[in-house]
């Protein structure tokens, strides 16, 4: 199954050009380019694209809750940042990957790859979180320290950084901010939860 690419990038020579570089990929058909993310929820819907390559900069300060949005109506959607400049850590946090504008064609062939085999082992085997790393998880994204989610769990905090680590393995994601955006992708909290 071929996977299907939305680019939404201001620039349209940036635009035009990794469109030109993703469509000589077999395993990818770019589907539509977009100036910017307005109704792009709809237009997901109506192209089916299951691989997003947007620019963080065109969400601006709302970053974190346009992505837990889109993640929650289109959670098998693959997110891929398209970086014009440096960004900070947290703001990348919530994609899959990074596509640099400067990267060569071969490289984001590569990377294009890197995300198809990916979003194929996800939808293949996807690593669930225990009950105890679920509620690990919804504690470090409401900002709870180590020793704070031992206490409430009444687990050493040898056991709550050994189930840190397992969430680390399976999600990926090492950053607090990362970890709290994929509970909120994944609706293991609300927004009125975090402080």
């Amino acid at each position: 199954m071929s996977n299907r690419v939305i680019i939404c990038e201001a620039s349209e020579i940036i635009s035009i050009g990794l469109a030109e570089i993703i469509d000589s990929m077999a395993q990818f058909d770019v589907v539509m380019r977009l100036d910017s993310p307005e109704h792009l929820s709809e237009k997901i819907v109506a192209t089916d694209a299951n691989l997003l390559i947007i620019n963080p900069l065109l969400l601006g300060y709302q970053n974190r809750d346009f992505l837990a949005q889109l993640g929650k109506e289109h959670p098998n959607m693959t997110l891929v940042a398209l970086a014009d400049a440096y960004l900070d850590h947290s703001m990348l946090a919530p994609y899959s990957g990074v596509i640099e504008i400067n990267d060569t064609r071969s490289k984001v062939i590569s990377k294009m790859n890197e995300f198809a085999q990916s979003e194929a082992t996800k939808s293949n085997d996807d690593v669930e979180l225990s009950k105890r790393e679920t509620d690990v998880l919804v504690a470090v994204a409401k900002g709870m320290m180590n020793k704070e989610i031992a206490d409430q769990m009444n687990i050493s905090i040898h056991t709550v950084i050994s189930h840190r680590k397992n969430i680390t393995r399976k999600t990926g994601i090492k950053s607090v901010s990362g970890l709290t955006v994929y509970a909120l992708l994944n609706n293991l909290i609300d927004e009125k939860d975090l402080i």
